[in-house]
């Protein structure tokens, strides 16, 4: 795991609270998932989340973490010298800061992703961000949890991914789709949970519905398995 380096954290100490995040890691890799997939990609993994789906593989960020003053994450960022930065959690949104920090990292010229449960408004979001809105299916445990007033909010600049967790998170992923005309308006994607369903038995049921969906594994997940920080 990479995280920020002791000195950043030492003048965070100090920071006034409004300036501050809990963060859990910063580090340097590929993304693995969605449209900016196999980009050389800073993480900034926000502390928490409120959510539990039964499938989470970053159950480590749900508690500890440190405080790190805005200023100093921005630094941090700069220090691995990559163009594209993912906010990611946890679940991000969980901090009202994290729109504080989304903002200025697009003002220091990043192209920024946020990855977000979609449990949580998403309208004060900067609208230079792509938002990955992971909407939770039934198999997840956390359906309930779903806020459907951000789909209207979404752009062409966003994506909405779905994990398939069985046949039948499948039908009900395509139904709301369908319902909510997702593909009209974003990039949406299908992942395979792996303990479930086999990467090969969703993409042949997204070619065998002929929908209009981009099926999606995780390449960090291919290159690295569980290791945090990667």
């Amino acid at each position: 795991m990479n995280v920020v380096a002791p000195d950043a954290a030492a003048a965070s100490a100090v920071a006034k609270p409004q300036d501050r995040l809990k963060i859990t890691e910063v580090f340097l890799s590929l993304q693995g998932e969605a449209r900016d997939a196999g980009w050389p990609t800073v993480f900034v993994r926000l502390t928490g989340c409120p959510l539990r789906c039964q499938y989470c593989d970053t159950a480590y960020a749900f508690h500890g973490g440190q405080w790190w003053e805005i200023d100093a994450i921005l630094a941090e960022v700069a220090r691995h010298g990559a163009r594209h930065v993912c906010v990611t959690g946890g679940e991000p949104l969980a901090q009202k800061r994290c729109i504080a920090l989304l903002s200025k990292l697009c003002e220091a010229g990043y192209s920024v992703s946020l990855e977000t449960s979609g449990a949580i408004d998403i309208d004060g979001v900067d609208a230079r961000v792509s938002r990955v809105l992971d909407i939770k299916t039934p198999g997840s445990g956390e359906a309930g949890r779903n806020l459907w007033s951000n789909l209207p909010l979404l752009t062409a600049r966003d994506q909405v991914k779905f994990v398939i967790c069985s046949r039948a998170d499948f039908d009900w992923a395509k139904d709301v789709v369908s319902e909510h005309r997702l593909h009209e308006t974003c990039d949406v994607l299908f992942s395979p949970s792996h303990a479930q369903v086999s990467p090969r038995e969703l993409a042949d049921w997204i070619v065998e519905e002929k929908l209009p969906v981009r099926f999606q594994l995780q390449l960090h997940k291919i290159l690295w398995g569980e290791e945090p920080g990667r």
